[in-house]
């Protein structure tokens, strides 16, 4: 080939390719929002038929709440993307309702309709590691670009499956997102003494976490309400700092030696769990 036939060979080539990018669709920019949440829910054996329900009905009324809209609409976007998600052992994820904006009622209802198209379902063990580690994921991949990025992550017992559950949290808050909790201590004969603490020492961690125990099925929908004010409503809010003077957060002081991380490792290993599911 010719000096002139190769110099018109490059021409021809980087035309194509100049082309090729110009007829390359850009990648849409992240839809800018409030917060990206992952509403993740353990649906464990440990959970009755009813008690799924009862979470289920609870996330629906705390979404759809007064006090929760007003939060959504004071940010400076007025909209939130969230996702609901339930949980169970290590491989055991499913999600229920995938990413939605919520910016009003309506988009609120529209998320809450679609629990109905996946009845709740159970499995066996716990995996609070692998439910942070998969809304971790999820958060990567969720298409947003939320001011703070929440997993708000919800169980009535401690972690027995799959890794250490305080180094997935460590690794999770590393990419810059909260942990926020709520252990339901509702059963008897397989709580660890002390879920709350559990949740405070290794579980909830990043700016600003927090948990709030619910003792008694009766107090879910309101805990559920007063935990997405506290998420979603700005430092300066009125409806932050409402919530916060009527019931403040719960973070435990360390006035006690810190929890055992594997306690509920060393239980299912110990007590066996194996035979309940749990």
């Amino acid at each position: 080939m010719s000096a002139c036939a190769r110099a018109r060979h490059i021409v021809s080539g980087s035309a194509a390719l100049a082309l090729g990018l110009w007829l390359t669709p850009a990648a849409s920019p992240a839809e800018a929002v409030d917060v990206e949440l992952v509403l993740a829910v353990d649906v464990s054996l440990s959970m009755s038929p009813s008690e799924l329900e009862i979470q289920r009905h609870g996330y629906a009324a705390a979404l759809t709440h007064d006090n929760v809209l007003k939060a959504i609409a004071a940010g400076a976007y007025g909209k939130i993307a969230v996702t609901y998600v339930e949980w169970a052992g290590t491989r055991w994820q499913r999600v229920v309702v995938p990413w939605t904006v919520i910016a009003n009622r309506a988009d609120a209802e529209k998320f809450v309709a679609r629990f109905d198209d996946r009845p709740p379902d159970s499995a066996r063990r716990t995996s609070i590691s692998g439910a942070l580690e998969f809304a971790g994921d999820l958060l990567a991949e969720s298409g947003f670009q939320g001011t703070k990025r929440v997993i708000d992550v919800s169980g009535d017992g401690p972690n027995n499956q799959g890794a250490p559950v305080d180094m997935t949290r460590d690794e999770v808050v590393g990419q810059g997102i909260t942990i926020n909790g709520l252990p339901l201590m509702t059963r008897g004969a397989f709580d660890v003494a002390n879920l709350d603490r559990y949740y405070s020492d290794c579980v909830i961690g990043g700016p600003g976490a927090f948990m709030i125990p619910v003792n008694d099925w009766t107090q879910f929908p309101e805990a559920i309400r007063r935990k997405l004010v506290l998420e979603l409503a700005g430092p300066a809010s009125p409806q932050r700092a409402a919530e916060e003077a009527a019931h403040p957060p719960v973070v435990l002081a360390d006035d006690k030696p810190a929890t055992d991380c594997l306690v509920g490792e060393k239980m299912w290993r110990n007590r066996g769990w194996g035979l309940n599911g749990h």
